[in-house]
This record gives structure tokens, sequence and C-alpha cells, in this order.
């Protein structure tokens, strides 16, 4: 329609304004002198003795372009109704079942996928997102539906990161992060172009784990299901401060399952009166990986290390209860150049004494 109508820039600009160049180039059209003209010319000769426009006149108007074409006014109604879908936020699920979720209030939560990836779920509202339309009232025209991304420092100051642009008809989003490990929180939300930032919901505040390369420790998690205790052990469920609320509900949720620690949720009727002593060993390895030039020879303790095609390379070792001191040596293919770099391990393992949970005292 807009190279039709002989609108320049179209490729660059945006739905919104796509939608109102194509209805200034209507009303333009609408206006030309020379379709003045034509209209007048057909007109006159139609023109009844008491100076009303007969049907004939009438017709003639509409077919001079006097109006908007009903295609026209379709299309632009459609894209209209586009950008309204793209725009809104509101969870599909709770618009569905209004009954069911009255009483569920608007609420982002993000979990840790691995130390460069953070997975963002909402679940807001139309009721709020009819607020934040009378709430920016001019501004929501151009507004934008973002995430707000902000890095938390250790006194707790939250610093404003970047915006993710997002849009409506989902309830989640894969955000990359920067330089593990890290503490961040997000804010979903609607940007104007003059930069006002109406804010719907705030997350929990979660923390990135240390980068690392090797395939053992970073995999490629597909399934929420399958790895949600980690999820939520990274998310900080196990750690002193603890998991969100929203984040724990949100997993135990879609998992029909309680999580925390196995004092908290998985004691059955058998605890009371355990049939054997509780069997538990722990051990422990280390994952030393790298990367040097594709051709080098490298050692780890004196051994050769097979290096992949890129270079990269992880060998694990066993991690004895006591002071390790590992060297790894890279030598260049000519043997001219030869670089060592040593690493000092160290495992001090303490076992704790038992606790017994007295089930019958509460």
């Amino acid at each position: 329609m807009a190279r039709d109508g002989g609108i320049s820039g179209w490729h660059s600009m945006r739905k919104e304004e796509l939608v109102r160049a194509l209805l200034e180039a209507s009303k333009r059209r609408t206006k030309s002198p020379s379709t003045a003209h034509k209209v007048v010319d057909q007109t006159r000769t139609v023109r009844s003795a008491n100076g009303s426009r007969t049907a004939a006149s009438r017709h003639a108007l509409a077919a001079s372009g006097g109006g908007t074409s009903p295609h026209v006014s379709r299309r632009i109604h459609q894209l209209h109704a586009k950008l309204a879908t793209i725009k809104n936020l509101a969870s599909k699920a709770v618009a569905d079942e209004p009954s069911r979720n009255a009483a569920r209030r608007d609420r982002l939560v993000v979990m840790v996928r691995d130390p460069y990836w953070l997975h963002a779920y909402w679940e807001l509202t139309q009721t709020s997102v009819d607020r934040a339309q009378a709430a920016m009232a001019q501004r929501w025209h151009g507004a934008r539906p973002v995430l707000r991304l902000f890095r938390l420092d250790e006194d707790g100051a939250a610093a404003h990161q970047r915006d993710i642009e997002i849009h409506g008809g989902v309830s989640n989003w894969y955000v990359d992060v920067p330089d593990p490990p890290s503490h961040y929180r997000l804010e979903i939300g609607y940007l104007s172009r003059d930069g006002f930032f109406y804010p719907l919901a705030r997350s929990n505040d979660v923390m990135t784990p240390p980068a690392g390369t090797s395939d053992a420790v970073d995999e490629n998690w597909t399934d929420v299901a399958e790895q949600a205790d980690r999820i939520f052990a990274m998310s900080g469920g196990y750690s002193a401060r603890g998991a969100s609320r929203e984040l724990q509900e949100l997993l135990e949720e879609r998992l029909r399952r309680p999580l925390g620690t196995p004092m908290k949720t998985r004691f059955g009727s058998g605890a009371a009166a355990p049939q054997h002593q509780l069997q538990f060993a722990v051990d422990a390895e280390i994952i030393v990986y790298g990367a040097a030039d594709r051709d080098a020879h490298v050692t780890l303790e004196g051994e050769p290390v097979q290096l992949r095609d890129d270079g990269t390379f992880a060998v694990r070792l066993s991690l004895p209860d006591r002071r390790q001191v590992i060297p790894v040596v890279a030598s260049s293919y000519d043997g001219l150049e030869q670089r060592t770099i040593i690493i000092a391990v160290e495992r001090n393992t303490k076992i704790m004494e038992p606790v017994i949970r007295d089930v019958a005292g509460g």
C-alpha cells in the first residue's frame, strides 16, 4: 500500500508510523486540486433545478475518490488491530479465565538459565495495561512494551543497563547478560518516545553463576521441568537469602510439586520411624579448561592434552583432600615459544554432625 501510494522512506518506518503515513496520503488524495475540479465538473451536469445534488452527483463524488475506499479502510483497520495486539502485554491465560484468575496479581519472574542468559516470565492483567494507557495519556500512542534490565551493586543500588523491546502475545522472553557472575533485576512496562517509563511489575533479584566452557558443566538445558531444581538453586532458592516468593510459586505451579530443602518439603509417613541409617558420601573433581593455538602442544601435569578443532580443551581431574599444584604448559608448533600457567587448589572436607528431625514433636 505504501509503495503504490508513493510514500517515500516506508522501508524504515515502524508500523505505527506507516499507518499514519497511509492516512495522511489518503487525505491528500481527497483534497488534491485535480480531484476537486473533476468532482465540480461532474456534479454541475447533474445538479437539479432547486440546487440539490442528485444521486448521480453523489455517485460521481464517490467515484472520484472523495472518500477512502472500503478496501483501504479495511486494511487500515486491520493494521490498527494488529498494532493493538502487539502492544498489549496482558496474559492470555488470565484473560481467558477471568473468574479463576480474578485474585491473581501481576508478576514478573526471572530464572537463571546459565552464566549469560536469563529467562523472564510474566503474567499481567488487562486492568493493569488499561491503567498504563490512561496514565501515559498522549504518550501511549508511541509507547513500546519493554523489559528494563538493571544490574545490582553490592550495596543494593540498581544501575539501568538497557531496555529490551518485546511484544504482546507471549508471556516469556530470553535476555542475554554479560560479565558473570553478576546480580540482575528486571522490570516490565511501557517506554514512551520521550523516555518516560511506566512499570507494570518488578522481578526477583538473581545472580548468574561464574562462566565455564566445559561441555560437562555448561549444558544446554532444553526443559525447565527436568532442570527445575538446578534453576531454582541458581536463582537463589537454596541460598541463605532464598529465592523470591514469586519464583517459587511459579515453579511449584508449573511442576505441581514443592520446591525447597528436603527438611521442609519431602517428609513422608515413614520419616517418623527410619528403618536404616542414612547412607551419604560426597566426592569432588576439578575441571581444567582453556584455549591455545590450534597447532600448539599442551600438557597438564606433564601429560599431553588433546585439543579440539578450535584449540579449546577441557580435562577432568580428581580433587583429593589436600593442596594441589597443577602446571599447564603450552608450546608453539615450532618449539620456539613456551608458556606455563600454574593452578593451585586446596580441598578441605569437613563432615558435620547429623541432624535428626523429631517428627512426633513437630
